[in-house]
């Protein structure tokens, strides 16, 4: 008989049942860390994508589920047993201006000067890819983040470290710098890191229950 120290730990992904291996369309180091905090398993196969820059005629929703939905779609293609493919892709809008991931240093400076002070939106759109029907269960995640009156020093300092080159807005709401950074937040925290955890959970049971 069992003791009480040897019941596993019930985990999110103990509810699912998922009955397909589920693959991360990301080299996120930050998605693949979300998904191990639901107890998820699964194997990372990044998109090779490379992100538009003209994104004016679509909406930030549209925007972000397109991109999400285009690397779900590329390791897709690449694979030959059935499986789920998670694709996912971020973005902060201010002011009507999408700001994506900074190339440069002085790129990311920049951005952060903008959103100094200021309210901005951050939109994570996610697509769960079934192969090899193709059927896709899809969700956009919105949230609202104030920054505080940003010092240049401070956005000096974490310019230097390098963090704000691979996020969009050049920040990473779970960086130090970024907890420091944020004032208030309205919506899910998850969708700013990257991955909304709620979102992802309810679009895995629709993908598990479907015929």
């Amino acid at each position: 008989m069992a003791t009480y120290s040897e019941v596993p730990t019930p985990t999110p992904a103990s509810l699912l049942r998922l009955k397909r291996p589920l693959v991360l369309a990301s080299q996120s180091p930050r998605r693949a860390e979300l998904l191990r905090l639901l107890g998820i398993e699964f194997r990372v196969q990044p998109a090779p994508i490379t992100e538009p820059d003209d994104s004016a005629e679509l909406s930030p929703g549209e925007y972000v589920l397109q991109l999400a939905r285009a690397k779900a779609l590329a390791v897709a293609q690449h694979l030959c047993e059935p499986a789920l493919v998670l694709g996912a892709d971020t973005t902060v809008v201010l002011g009507g201006q999408y700001l994506n991931k900074p190339r440069t240093p002085e790129a990311a400076a920049a951005m952060l000067a903008q959103l100094s002070g200021r309210t901005h939106e951050v939109y994570t759109g996610v697509v769960l890819l079934r192969v090899p029907e193709l059927d896709s269960f899809t969700g956009v995640a919105r949230a609202e983040v104030t920054f505080r009156k940003l010092q240049p020093e401070e956005i000096a300092a974490y310019v230097a470290t390098g963090s704000p080159l691979d996020k969009a807005g050049a920040y990473g709401i779970q960086d130090p710098f970024g907890a420091v950074f944020v004032e208030h937040l309205r919506g899910c925290y998850y969708a700013v890191v990257g991955l909304p955890l709620a979102l992802l959970y309810q679009l895995l049971r629709q993908a598990c229950d479907a015929p």
